[in-house]
C-alpha cells in the first residue's frame, strides 16, 4: 500500500561500539519531558551507552575539558546502594539527550 511521498531527510549511520545508530535530523520531534531521578530532572526521550567504570571516567574527563555543554553533569548516582552509578548527560547537535554511564557492579545493569 503506497504511503505517499517520500519525505526529505538528513541523516546519519553510526557505528556505535560494533552497533548501528541510524540519527535523523528531527529537532522539533526531541522532546523535552523529563523524569525526576535521585534528584536530577533527567529527559525522557534519551539513548544511554555503558561504559566501563574507566571508560566512563576518561570520557568525563575529556567532556569536562572540552568544555561540553551538560544537561546533568558528571555525577555518581546511588552512592553506596547496589544500583550505584556514575552518569553524565548532553545533547548532540539535533538536541537529541544522550546519557553515558558506568555502573559499580555490572550486574545490577537491568536489575529492579
Amino acid at each position: 500500500m503506497p504511503r505517499g511521498p517520500a519525505q526529505p531527510t538528513t541523516g546519519s549511520d553510526f557505528d556505535f561500539h560494533g552497533h548501528q545508530i541510524v540519527a535523523h535530523l528531527a529537532p522539533a520531534e526531541a522532546s523535552a519531558t523529563t523524569n525526576i531521578v535521585d534528584g536530577e530532572a533527567v529527559p525522557v526521550r534519551h539513548f544511554g551507552l555503558i561504559l566501563s567504570p574507566d571508560g566512563w571516567e576518561a570520557l568525563a574527563a575529556r567532556l569536562k575539558a572540552a568544555g561540553a555543554p551538560f544537561i546533568i553533569e558528571p555525577q555518581t548516582r546511588f552512592a553506596g546502594e547496589s544500583g550505584e552509578q556514575s552518569t553524565l548527560f548532553l545533547t548532540d547537535p539535533s538536541g537529541n539527550a544522550l546519557e553515558f554511564k558506568a555502573f559499580a557492579d555490572e550486574a545490577m545493569i537491568f536489575a529492579k
